[in-house]
């Protein structure tokens, strides 16, 4: 198998126009059984005593950054650089063990794209994601996933998802070297958030309903593609390289 570095370098060469594919990763690429959330909850009662439900935060397509914020103004607690450091170090911490604890998997199909994309010279994949890096990495080393993406735009970039998607082209051209066109960038997500994302950059989006949102849901939202998961390796491949 190619590695994806010398993807980057086949890629002004290839026969084909390069694609970039950036990827969302909880309810698209994993699910991680609830250990994030089990995480948050226990860094808020590590660090600040709170022992209480985080059950009517809307986490879905979301970044680490608007969450812990939400959290912070439901419990009363300062919204101050240092607290919030303090609070994502204890979730750090805590979610290796959680996803041990938890049923945390890669979603059907998945793995596989991810390999058949890495063996295609003209696509190069990233990240396009909601979480902070550092939480990323624990995730999706946890599942032996990590080192398929070599760059991407995260939480630490910004607090509003919509603002993530310039940051995700701009590291794909560093690495790659090549200035990737809107209508052969591909943002693949499950939630209206990534739509929405991918929107905001002129991207292409794939919908998927591996996490929370239905189909209708997402449908509403007017995706470029919709696939129920992402096992039919056949169909992505007819969408993305159309």
């Amino acid at each position: 198998m190619p590695s994806i570095r010398e993807n980057c370098r086949t890629l002004a060469n290839s026969s084909s126009a390069p694609l970039l594919l950036l990827w969302d990763i909880d309810g698209t690429i994993l699910a991680s059984g609830g250990a994030g959330m089990k995480a948050l909850k226990t860094a808020l009662n590590t660090h600040f005593g709170i022992d209480g439900s985080l059950d009517d935060i809307d986490f879905g397509g979301r970044t680490d950054q608007w969450i812990m914020r939400q959290i912070f103004d439901k419990f009363g607690l300062p919204a101050e650089e240092s607290a919030f450091t303090r609070y994502f170090d204890g979730y750090i911490a805590a979610l290796p063990g959680e996803l041990a604890r938890s049923a945390a998997h890669v979603l059907p199909g998945v793995r596989t794209l991810l390999d058949q994309a890495t063996a295609r010279t003209h696509v190069s994949q990233g990240l396009l994601t909601g979480n902070r890096r550092r939480g990323a990495e624990v995730k999706l080393t946890f599942h032996g996933l990590w080192d398929y993406f070599p760059f991407g735009a995260f939480a630490d970039d910004h607090e509003i998802r919509n603002e993530l998607g310039p940051h995700a082209v701009r590291r794909a051209m560093e690495h790659c070297g090549y200035a990737f066109s809107p209508a052969r960038t591909w943002i693949i997500g499950d939630t209206p958030h990534d739509i929405a994302c991918g929107r905001a950059i002129g991207a292409r989006t794939l919908a998927v309903a591996t996490g929370h949102a239905t189909e209708t849901a997402l449908r509403t939202h007017q995706p470029d593609a919709f696939l129920p998961d992402l096992s039919d390796h056949a169909a992505f491949w007819r969408i993305i390289e159309s």
